[in-house]
């Protein structure tokens, strides 16, 4: 039987230890941890997760802090606002919602963020920390520490001796999450656009993680039997068996067809989405824990 990994339990579990971390470190006399959550503009879509986060930080326990600014604001007044985040000493976490409008540009606004703050995982230091191999002392990409979460589950903290793919190199996703494969000691590839032949590489993994943003890519012949298939795309597709201008999200991997292949599978929706919100609450804990002179919990 194959097992659908359960993306919500397991982010249940995690939002479970964060609130209970929240809770002893304010019992203990140290203020709640603070988060802080900057929007520019009116993409529907980010304010929904912007809410959802919002939501889960009040959930947690903590002082959840909402900047909501006009489409025009500058980059000027974006890159004031950062500064004043990094200068609060009620703040432990500034998340800035991504994309921004296409006036404004990112890379700054990110790398502005104190590096002790960037719960989101994406300044150069973080970045730097993970890629040699220090998982105690910075803050790691949620999306692929919430990804890395399962994978342990079914494979436990050590994978010598089995072969990793990620399909994806962002620096988002694709590089952090190689990096957090190998420091587990999987023996990993990167596959993208530009490789030879990506089904063969593929039929070599023992743990297959897909984020390439191409709907239903990965099909049952990619496979190698009895793999461990973790999704993290997230597609809109027409849907027409559910009516006109119907849409259903689906993955990178052909879910129906791998499923019967696949030791383990993510399924989209359900699986990696909700545990990237999940490990913004981790990040936010460690962090106020940090700063608080109070050792961080581990996830």
């Amino acid at each position: 039987m194959t097992t659908v990994i359960d993306g919500k339990a397991a982010a249940a579990s995690v939002i479970e230890a964060v609130t209970s971390a929240a809770t002893t470190l304010e019992t203990s006399g140290h203020r709640k941890p603070g988060l802080a959550v900057v929007i520019v503009g009116d993409d529907p879509a980010s304010h929904a997760y912007v809410g959802a986060k919002s939501r889960m930080a009040k959930q947690c326990g903590f002082n959840s802090i909402q900047h909501t600014l006009p489409e025009d604001t500058s980059q000027a007044d974006l890159m004031t606002l950062v500064a004043s985040l990094n200068a609060d000493p009620q703040v432990d976490g500034i998340l800035v919602q991504l994309p921004l409008p296409k006036h404004l540009d990112s890379d700054p606004v990110i790398q502005s963020i104190l590096p002790e703050k960037d719960v989101d995982g994406l300044h150069i230091v973080n970045a730097g920390k993970l890629a040699t191999g220090d998982l105690k002392t910075g803050l790691l990409s949620c999306t692929p520490a919430g990804a890395m979460i399962l994978v342990r589950q079914i494979h436990g903290n050590d994978l010598s001796g089995l072969n990793a793919l990620v399909i994806g190199r962002s620096n988002l996703f694709g590089k952090p999450m190689a990096q957090l494969l190998l420091n587990a000691n999987a023996t990993v590839t990167i596959g993208h656009s530009r490789s030879r032949d990506l089904p063969e590489l593929a039929r070599q993994a023992d743990i297959l993680v897909a984020a390439v943003g191409r709907a239903e890519m990965v099909k049952a012949d990619w496979l190698k039997p009895g793999a461990t298939v973790i999704d993290v795309g997230i597609n809109r597709v027409a849907a027409p068996e559910k009516g006109e201008g119907k849409f259903k999200l689906v993955g990178d991997v052909a879910f129906a067809e791998c499923k019967p292949v696949a030791k383990a599978i993510s399924p989209v929706p359900g699986g990696v989405g909700p545990m990237t919100i999940a490990m913004l609450m981790a990040n936010t804990v460690i962090a106020a824990h940090r700063r608080a002179g109070v050792a961080a919990p581990r996830f």
